[in-house]
Parts: C-alpha cells; sequence; structure tokens
C-alpha cells in the first residue's frame, strides 16, 4: 500500500500473494527545490507521515455506511489498488483501464487464481487527481496506452503501487512498466521506463517506491534479476543501482531516520536488508516467511518488520535497534539479540502491515484475528480475537485515530476496536464493496477506495 500492497493473491494451501501495497502521493504546491514539506492533513506516501498508519486528528469518523458520513462519492475507471494520497486539497490515485472485459476479482483465500499469460487488450495507464473538498476530477493524465506485457494474478491490478509525493511532483510506478512523474496539475515532467520481468506465478508487482530529500527508491524484486534503484526525483536520471540476491517480494522500502543514520530498508523473504544512502549494505536478518508483503516503519526508536506467509510455520515479528551493522540474525530459538529487540517467531501478518499505537502493537492477521503486543518489549497482550464469523480476508493494513483500530476488510466491513490492551470491539461499519487499498486520513476525512469508486468518509459539517 505502501502500499502491496501496495499488494495481491493468496492461496490457504498453495498459492502465493501479490500484496496492494502502497506509497502515497498528493497535490498543492508548497516550494522548496527539494520537495515541499508535508504540511498538517497532507498523506503523502502508504500509510501517511512515517509509514504508520495513524492519525493525530480528531473529529473524524467512526462509523458509516454507503449513505451515512459520507461527503462524497466519485466512481473511478479501471481497476487500481493503489491507495489514495493527499496534498493540500487535492487527492491522487492511479488506475489501469482496460479496452476490453477483464476477469473479475475474487476476494477471500483460494485456489487457481494464477493467470500467467497477459491480458490480450490494450489497457491505458492513468494518473488521476480529484478536488477533496467536491469529489469532481480535476484531471486524468494519460501515461501509457498498450498491451501489459506482465501477467497478473486475478485480485491483483496493473496499477497497484501508490503513488508518492513531495509537493511539488507526484511520482507514480507501476512495476512491469515504469515510473512517471508529473506536476501537480498533470503535466509530465519525465518518465523512466523499467523492463517487464517474471514474477512468482506470474502474480504481478506491487511494491510501492519511497522519496527522500530528492531521491526516489524503488524495489524491483523478481524471479530473474532483483535491484533497488535509486532516481534524481527531479530529472529522473539513475543515481545508483545494486542487485539484490531475491527473488518476488511485493514489500515497500522504508526510509528510517534514527539516531544513528538514515537508511534505506528493504524487507524480503531472503533478508530483510538496510543500505546507506549510496546503496552501500548495512546491515542484513535472515529468518523471515516465504513471502514478504508488509511494509517496515518504525515508532518508540525501533524498526518494526515482519513477514507472515499464511502457510509457513515460521512467521516473524521483529523490533530492531538502529546502529546494526554486518549479520544480525538470531540464532536458533533465540528471540532477543544485541540489535533485536525482540521477536515474535509466529506473530506476523501476511499481507496487513502491522500498526503501533501509543505503547501498543496491533497485529490483524488476513483471516480477520487481531492481536497485541507490548510494542518495546514484544510481550503478547490478547492474540487472535476474531473480529467476525463472517471476516475471513483482510489485505488492507489497519490504522488508528482517537483511540480506536480500524479494520477492513475485502468485503468491504471496517470493524472498530478500541485501542488498549484488551480486546473490546466497538462496531462495524460497511460499504458493501470489495475494497483492498489503505484508506488515507486527512483533515477531518477518511478516503476509502473501492474496487469501483472513492469515497470521502466525514462528520456532516454543523
Amino acid at each position: 500500500m505502501s502500499a502491496f500492497f501496495t499488494t495481491i493473491c493468496r492461496s490457504i494451501f498453495a498459492a502465493r500473494a501479490v500484496a496492494v501495497a502502497a506509497l502515497i502521493a498528493a497535490s498543492a504546491p508548497r516550494g522548496g527545490s527539494s520537495g515541499a514539506t508535508a504540511g498538517p492533513g497532507d498523506w503523502p506516501q502508504f500509510r501517511g507521515p512515517g509509514a504508520r498508519g495513524v492519525s493525530e486528528e480528531t473529529g473524524l469518523p467512526d462509523e458509516w455506511s454507503t449513505d451515512r458520513n459520507v461527503a462524497w462519492k466519485t466512481a473511478i475507471p479501471g481497476r487500481g489498488w493503489s491507495c489514495p494520497i493527499v496534498w493540500g486539497d487535492a487527492i491522487f490515485l492511479t488506475t489501469a483501464v482496460s479496452s476490453g472485459q477483464e476477469e473479475d476479482a475474487k476476494k477471500g483465500l483460494y485456489f487457481g487464481g494464477d493467470r500467467p499469460s497477459p491480458s490480450p487488450h490494450s489497457h491505458r495507464w492513468e494518473v488521476i487527481s480529484l478536488d477533496a473538498n467536491s469529489g469532481k476530477v480535476r484531471w486524468q493524465a494519460a501515461v501509457h496506452e498498450g498491451k501489459p506485457d506482465d501477467s497478473r494474478h486475478i485480485k491483483n491490478s496493473h496499477a497497484s503501487e501508490t503513488p508518492v509525493t513531495d509537493g511539488e511532483r507526484i511520482y507514480a510506478l507501476f512495476g512491469n512498466l515504469g515510473v512517471y512523474a508529473l506536476t501537480l496539475d498533470g503535466k509530465p515532467s519525465w518518465s523512466k521506463r523499467l523492463d517487464a520481468r517474471k514474477t512468482r506465478n506470474g502474480w504481478g508487482t506491487a511494491a510501492s517506491p519511497a522519496l527522500h530529500k530528492g531521491r526516489l527508491y524503488i524495489v524491483k524484486d523478481n524471479e530473474e534479476s532483483s535491484y533497488l534503484l535509486a532516481l534524481d526525483a527531479k530529472t529522473g536520471n539513475e543515481v545508483w543501482r545494486i542487485d539484490r540476491d531475491e527473488k518476488s517480494n511485493w514489500a515497500t522500502p522504508y526510509i528510517w531516520e534514527n539516531g544513528s543514520r538514515t537508511e534505506i530498508v528493504t524487507a524480503g523473504s531472503g533478508r530483510v536488508r538496510s543500505y546507506d544512502l549510496d546503496g552501500k549494505l548495512l546491515w542484513q536478518l535472515k529468518g523471515m516467511s516465504s513471502i514478504t508483503i508488509p511494509t517496515p516503519y518504525a515508532e518508540h526508536g525501533l524498526l518494526y518488520v515482519s513477514s507472515g506467509y499464511v502457510m509457513d510455520p515460521q512467521k516473524p515479528a521483529y523490533a530492531i535497534r538502529p546502529g546494526a551493522s554486518g549479520d544480525i540474525s538470531l540464532a536458533k530459538d533465540a528471540t532477543q539479540g544485541e540489535f533485536i529487540a525482540w521477536c515474535q517467531p509466529k506473530g506476523a501478518p501476511y499481507n496487513p502491515s502491522t500498526l503501533v499505537y501509543g505503547p501498543l502493537l496491533y497485529v490483524l492477521l488476513d483471516r480477520g484475528l487481531l492481536s497485541c503486543y507490548d510494542a518495546k518489549t514484544g510481550a503478547p497482550l490478547y492474540q487472535q480475537k476474531r473480529l467476525a464469523d463472517t471476516a475471513q480476508a483482510f489485505t488492507a493494513s489497519p490504522w488508528a485515530y482517537e483511540g480506536k483500530i480500524f479494520c477492513l476488510s475485502e468485503d468491504g466491513d471496517a470493524f472498530v476496536v478500541r485501542a488498549g490492551p484488551s480486546f473490546e470491539l466497538l462496531g462495524k461499519s460497511s460499504l458493501g464493496e470489495m475494497c483492498m487499498a489503505t484508506p488515507a486520513i486527512s483533515r477531518g476525512a477518511l478516503y476509502i477506495r473501492t474496487l469501483t469508486s472513492l469515497y470521502k468518509i466525514a462528520k456532516p459539517k454543523s
């Protein structure tokens, strides 16, 4: 999402998954040669500031339906699981519009979603800007048109990577097509084509780009030749590129600014790796599950990394201290190390990223189970509490505000849980349509993308 989604297939027994991972872009320029400073309420990347999915705003809605607390609803053409993003009074998202009839997306965990051959239909890849106040489309920019070079799982899309913004340009990545930079009024700034590479079982791509101080970072993990790429955000020129000993992953990279240095953290099934801003490897960690999707992030002076493919016995969630170097992998059966504050070997989710809110870490498992841990020690507080008997599939990452945790299912049902060490389900809101993108939170509103539409959810103005 980052988002992975961001991201989007999974199977209880043999299928693997593509996340709708994501990062998030926005509008309304505020100046500055290396990117404008995000203002209060801006949501410029997957899961917002710090990629954490937490808002400190008040007055946000905690219940809604298709006709309650809906400020507006706008139809979005095509299919895309990129997350909406907000800058100023503009919203941005991406989509891929097919010229023919595509197979319907199917919710849940199941066999048989692999589609090894690309679609035979021509597609139009678009970046769309909407007015946050009215929901009206400001502009639609078609960045490419043609037949896809890659296949995808039927739950994935050709627009699953969430764009990111610095307040000057929007950077939209379509993983097996290219990256496209546009001005905030939709004019092309630069573009860079990326060669299509085979992904595991032809599931497609979903890892979103990361942006930091004038550079755009792209992880392209695949079955042929994986790499980490740094581009100049102003020109699109390649700054550096390093090869990665990885196969397909769908995790968005994270820029970790800590007391020791700034690092580029990349989660992978082979290893978690951290690089400096020039692409030099700093440290690495073995011990992830066989598919890696969730996005890393930091809080309480710790880096949180997870990987939890549903069929693996090993589903680790780690909290990592800054300052590491070399191989920091844990010894067999160990749950702590010099630079690993704690590890829960079987605690991680598959598609959703984890959530730290206050002193606690929440884990939303794909099958609708919620767990809670002490974020600093990893001590379990409650584990695998079912949100509802009918809630069996979750891809969007959870988010939090005003003392509540929100978990959005693929059915479009949002379950509200009171934040704290005891499990308490407060309610459920439904939009009645498939949801896989993680919402954006901005200026008193929640922006939820469904299969066909974008909703602005907000309390009525008094």
